[in-house]
């Protein structure tokens, strides 16, 4: 690197002694400082090493990033031919599901349309056999028009809050525990506050509540109720039917008069439909039966396949209802969703939530009451939450 000149000065000190002279730079350096200078270019290559090792392990990772690229690339063709094969699946099973109760429909009507044709030849009826076959297509009818209506009914998934909402307590603006609710035509809502062992009354847009059963603290006396689930009215009888599961009894309520219609039994949701059946959901078997007059057991009409999260399933069913064209709507409370089931339909539909428990407008954190307004909107008594959820239908 440097060859001996005698008596040149050192270009750091200055000094006269032997110096050498560096090739690289070409100045002239003592001993001392020729030693000290050479450590310098070291330090450079050092430096020129160090971005060299990390421009390698820059590569590296580009290309290990490319591989993982490539991966969520894989992933997401695979993800996506894996929905696609499933909503083929999907249409192609209600496609068959509609077919056949389109051909079910159709065979009826072509069996009445034969019996006409016959009646008309052999010219044998009278107003009898008339009002049957008018009846009969009547039914037909109203059995193909349920099944289009069906595929038309969705709600809004965010709702607002028409009752409560100000925290739990026992206050007329407060609710402890909300379960059963029941709208009446004015939007007026009747509904079960079950830890405050009483029914109470909001008028539609109205910051408070009023007293309307009870209200005299947890009891059996015929002017107590212990832990309220659920209330419906019966139009017939012009009186309210709430279920007193604490006192094991169902009550029927003439304004301020009661009366026990079933004792002996912890019923935890209960509806009522235009023919006068009874709808009740078994919170211990997991379903839900509707009751004729006359009957012993009931008739399964949703859940009954154990406890779970599946379509086929309910856990801890509470709240139920049914509309107009006979589809039962029930509060999953465990699930933390409303689920709708068709008659006849081997599992249930999610309507409403099912985005797991939480507080926001589209979440449910323990569903128990349903009930619907005169404009077939939807209201859900979110217990855990302290509110009544409104859902609007589309």
């Amino acid at each position: 690197m440097a060859t001996a000149n005698v008596r040149v000065q050192c270009s750091i000190c200055n000094k006269g002694n032997t110096t050498y002279i560096c090739r690289g730079c070409s100045n002239d350096f003592c001993f001392q400082h020729l030693t000290e200078h050479r450590q310098i270019p070291n330090r450079q290559l050092d430096e020129i090493i160090n971005d060299h090792d990390q421009f390698q392990q820059t590569i590296i990772q580009q290309k290990q990033n490319s591989s993982l690229i490539q991966q969520i690339n894989q992933w997401e063709a695979n993800s996506i031919l894996q929905i696609q094969q499933t909503a083929k699946e999907c249409r192609e099973t209600t496609m068959k599901l509609t077919q056949k109760s389109i051909n079910n429909i159709e065979k009826k009507f072509t069996e009445l349309s034969q019996k006409l044709k016959e009646i008309r030849q052999e010219n044998e009826f009278n107003e009898i056999d008339l009002n049957h076959f008018q009846l009969k297509l009547k039914h037909i009818t109203e059995e193909l028009l349920k099944k289009i209506q069906t595929k038309k009914i969705k709600f809004q998934q965010f709702a607002t809050t028409v009752a409560g909402g100000n925290g739990e307590g026992q206050k007329l603006n407060q609710l402890n525990g909300p379960q059963g609710i029941f709208i009446e035509n004015d939007k007026s809502i009747y509904i079960a506050d079950t830890e405050n062992h009483r029914i109470v009354k909001w008028k539609s847009n109205s910051n408070t509540g009023q007293i309307i059963a009870s209200g005299n603290g947890k009891g059996n006396q015929n002017y107590q109720l212990n832990d309220p689930i659920d209330l419906i009215f019966d139009k017939n009888n012009n009186s309210f039917i709430v279920s007193d599961a604490g006192n094991g009894r169902v009550i029927r309520y003439f304004d301020q008069n009661q009366q026990i219609i079933i004792s002996n039994i912890v019923c935890y949701g209960l509806t009522i439909d235009k023919n006068g059946f009874i709808y009740v959901s078994d919170l211990m078997n997991d379903e839900v039966r509707r009751w004729k007059q006359g009957d012993i057991k009931g008739e399964l009409v949703a859940g009954g396949n154990g406890q779970g999260n599946s379509l086929k399933q309910l856990s801890f069913p509470r709240g139920v209802i049914v509309d107009h064209l006979g589809q039962i709507y029930v509060a999953d409370r465990v699930n933390n969703r409303v689920m709708r089931w068709c008659e006849e339909d081997a599992e249930g539909k999610i309507l409403v939530s099912g985005n797991g428990e939480g507080n926001e407008s589209s979440q449910l954190y323990g569903p128990t009451g349903l009930s619907f307004d005169n404009e077939e909107n939807l209201y859900a008594a979110d217990e855990y939450n302290q509110r009544i959820q409104k859902y609007e239908k589309l």
